[in-house]
């Protein structure tokens, strides 16, 4: 069972998993990114070379039909000569010029005052009508006689578009020849030919009416000024747009180009979805690469990961082998890389120890059989020498000392120094949170003016909380070059001399806990016996000759460690109980502190048995309403910032005010706020405090109004006061809970906080019965509150005749609680 639970660890979080994801990762993050770019790339290409080509389209068409409309007026000037100097003249080369000029409907003759003398058409004949039309829009008069040549604004007749172009005549005053157009020729230039298969094309005037269109586009006399891209066409101010929306409202592609002196436009347009299919055919391409890569980027992360699953699990096996004591245990592991050699290190260690245990077991028989002592003295022994043998890898005793203090003392650095009696200095022997292996000034120390030698020959803990005020000294300034402002040093010495320090670093400066110091020392005398024990095993190995002597050392050592063994047994068990009751303590304020202001919530944490004050019950309450006049449309006309700063500086005077008066404040919402009295603390006065706290509440906030005034906000301030019973409690969820009132006196006093005026603190008539000694009121019309079917009586506060100190006694509270 627990080999199943080590292998599926090892398949969820070890290094199987590492590298099955990290791979995965990596080839899928660089086919996405590759994707992601050839894609935009792609859409950026293609979308230009569609735009680009629409807009070839469209330049064409404007110079075909400008080409068409300069062809037409060259025809018509063509009849204005001066040898047409009679009406049969004039009237032949009319005939002539509709004979020849198909989309010329009608040509129209008009004298030098605009009145017409002559109209032809292919199917009727006017002479002498003398017609004034010197005023009609399609001629333009005056204009024509100007300017030699006039376009009129097109128009349309049956919802076909139609244009006049006037020609003045040769001469003085010699009248113009003016030719009605029908501009259905025009959508022989938007043919599916010429605009595309999938393409559209329409021409729309100046004012964005379509004047011709292709086979797939919109209707003729359609207006369409409103999409976004014909409106920037027909602007004279404003570059053609690349994309919009169609007349069904759907996203295209297009391209526009003006016709010169027409006013008018030419649009191409495509649909963005049908122009971007191969963008999201690509797409689907990068997908089936990403899951292919994904697929393989498994596979292969699985086959790496599974050739080292066997190596690995074959010397975590041996490791937990050799740690129960199987010293003939040998891990075979054949990968001819580091695993192999990590596993040929394994072995060696375990011939070494099986080679060290057996040499021992034999001198320690050796010593037995010359000692004339009794049955009960070599079992004592042999029980001190197992004691001895278990603890004198000081490699595997001091990182555990190391890592436990700095995990409960949460410092961020513990340091173990051997004290070298020969060369008089202190070794790092053993480090956590600092690189050991690495050269620098902390690892030998010599002995001298340090804190170590001090705390050595003082035999007491010495604490630094600010290093940056201490004296120089070796250890010191090695600790601020590396980042740390605070030191504890703990001396390891016995009755035998000096065996070396603890020392815990911290980078934040402040003082170390007494409680941390006795802790301290307790890890110190855990390291003290590892070190001496490790000793006395090197000086029993080298001194046989002296086996009695270290005999009766080693029982004084078994005895001193049972001895310390149970103090600290007996420490742990003390220190658990306190970290219970402070972690029991610590959670009832959090939990208060949701709701609750801080010295209340410490008030009811002060006192056991108290969350019953929690549940939920009924009392009877005074609840206070209040809210700001005017502050939605204030929030509508100004600035979020602006709204934020009124509503900090309305809150931090009501809180103040709230704090004051021990009222338990139950919500805020926006700039309406609520406050409960009698809950959870009970006050004989109550309703009291609450109109006092309502009267200053109006004072405090009339004040900011005038400031708010300065700066051009109109806000006012009402409050509404109610007394009655209430259900009181904790409601929400365990993430998060709130102390809250239910009841009729909550509505109550939220319809009262609507009913007052900017100025105002309207309290119900029952509260106004127990506050009426020391309040100006006067008295309401009856109030028909939304909720209630009776009229409400209520009076106004008008101002607070005593002055009441400061009611917040603490310990008047706690003999409340």
């Amino acid at each position: 069972m627990a080999g199943a639970k080590d292998k599926t660890w090892f398949f969820r979080e070890g290094l199987f998993a590492k590298y099955v994801v990290s791979l995965v990762g990596l080839v899928v993050f660089v086919l996405a990114v590759n994707g992601a770019m050839e894609t935009w790339i792609s859409y950026r290409a293609t979308r230009t070379t569609i735009v680009d080509g629409m807009e070839e389209k469209a330049q064409a068409t404007a110079k075909r039909i400008e080409q068409s409309v300069f062809e037409l007026e060259r025809q018509i000037s063509s009849v204005t000569r001066a040898s047409l100097d009679t009406i049969d003249k004039r009237r032949a080369g009319y005939a002539q010029l509709l004979n020849s000029a198909s989309a010329v409907t009608q040509l129209s003759q008009l004298n030098g005052n605009g009145r017409e003398v002559l109209r032809l058409s292919r199917v009727s004949v006017s002479v002498g009508s003398n017609a004034d039309l010197s005023r009609d829009m399609r001629f333009s008069f005056p204009d024509t006689v100007a300017r030699g040549v006039n376009y009129a604004p097109p128009y349309f007749s049956d919802d076909k578009p139609f244009m006049s172009i006037a020609v003045a005549h040769s001469g003085f005053n010699a009248g113009v020849t003016v030719a009605d157009i029908d501009l259905g020729f025009l959508s022989d230039f938007l043919s599916d030919a010429q605009v595309g298969k999938v393409a559209l094309a329409y021409i729309v005037d100046s004012h964005g009416k379509v004047l011709a269109t292709s086979s797939r586009g919109p209707e003729i006399a359609t207006d369409l000024a409103k999409l976004p891209q014909v409106a920037d066409a027909i602007a004279p101010d404003r570059e053609p747009a690349a994309s919009g929306t169609d007349f069904n409202g759907h996203a295209v592609l297009t391209a526009a180009s003006e016709v010169p002196k027409l006013g008018w436009a030419v649009l191409v347009e495509q649909p963005t979805a049908h122009a971007l299919s191969p963008i999201r055919d690509q797409l689907v391409r990068v997908g089936l690469l990403i899951g292919m890569g994904l697929l393989v980027a498994i596979l292969a992360g699985t086959l790496l990961a599974r050739r080292m699953l066997i190596p690995i699990t074959a010397l975590s096996a041996g490791a937990h082998r050799l740690g129960e004591g199987d010293f003939s245990h040998r891990i075979d592991v054949r990968t001819s890389d580091e695993l192999e050699g990590l596993a040929n290190q394994f072995n060696s260690m375990a011939n070494q120890i099986q080679e060290t245990y057996s040499s021992l077991e034999t001198k320690v028989e050796e010593r037995t059989r010359d000692l004339a002592q009794s049955i009960n003295e070599l079992k004592v022994l042999e029980e001190v020498g197992r004691a001895v043998a278990s603890s004198l890898d000081l490699d595997a005793v001091l990182p555990t000392i190391a890592a436990r203090a700095l995990e409960i003392t949460h410092a961020d650095a513990v340091l173990i120094y051997g004290y070298d009696a020969d060369k008089h200095r202190f070794n790092l022997v053993e480090a956590s949170g600092i690189d050991k292996s690495a050269e620098g000034a902390h690892v030998t120390i010599d002995e001298g003016a340090s804190l170590l030698s001090d705390a050595a020959r003082g035999g007491e803990p010495i604490a630094l909380p600010d290093l940056d005020e201490a004296a120089e000294q070796p250890l010191r300034d090695v600790a601020v070059n590396a980042g740390f402002h605070s030191v504890l040093v703990v001396p390891l010495v016995d009755q035998q001399g000096t065996l070396g320090s603890l020392v815990v670093l911290r980078r934040a400066a402040g003082e170390f806990a007494s409680g941390l110091t006795g802790l301290m020392r307790t890890f110190a005398h855990q390291a003290v016996l590892a070190m001496r024990n490790a000793r006395l095993f090197t000086e029993v190995d080298h001194k046989g000759r002296e086996l009695a002597a270290a005999h009766e050392t080693v029982q004084q050592q078994a005895a001193k460690l049972q001895e310390q063994t149970e103090q600290l047994r007996n420490w742990n068990r003390s220190l658990e109980e306190r970290v219970e009751k402070q972690l029991g303590e610590i959670g009832r304020i959090k939990r208060l502190e949701r709701f609750l202001a801080p010295q209340v919530a410490q008030l009811i944490a002060s006192s056991d048995g108290h969350d019953a004050l929690l549940d939920s019950h009924r009392r009877e309450v005074t609840v206070v309403f209040c809210d700001l006049r005017g502050f939605t449309s204030f929030t509508e006309a100004t600035e979020p910032e602006e709204a934020m700063n009124v509503l900090r500086e309305y809150h931090a005077e009501l809180g103040e005010l709230i704090h004051r008066y021990e009222g338990t404040l139950d919500r805020f919402a926006g700039d309406g706020v609520m406050i409960l009295f009698n809950a959870p603390l009970q006050f004989a006065d109550h309703t009291k405090r609450a109109v006092k706290m309502a009267v200053e509440m109006r004072d405090a906030i009339g004040k900011l109004t005038e400031k708010w005034k300065n700066r051009g906000h109109s806000l006012g301030f009402g409050v509404g006061v109610a007394l009655g019973y209430a259900t009181l409690g904790q409601i929400g969820f365990e993430q998060r809970l709130e102390y809250a009132a239910i009841g009729s006196v909550t509505n109550l006093a939220s319809r009262l906080c609507d009913e007052a005026k900017a100025g105002q603190v309207v309290v119900a008539r029952r509260v106004f019965g127990i506050v009426e000694p020391w309040v100006e009121a006067r008295p309401l019309d009856d109030l028909q509150l939304k909720g209630f079917n009776h009229p409400v009586l209520a009076m106004e506060i008008l101002s607070w005749r005593e002055e009441v100190n400061n009611v917040v006694d603490a310990s008047a509270a706690r003999r409340r609680m």
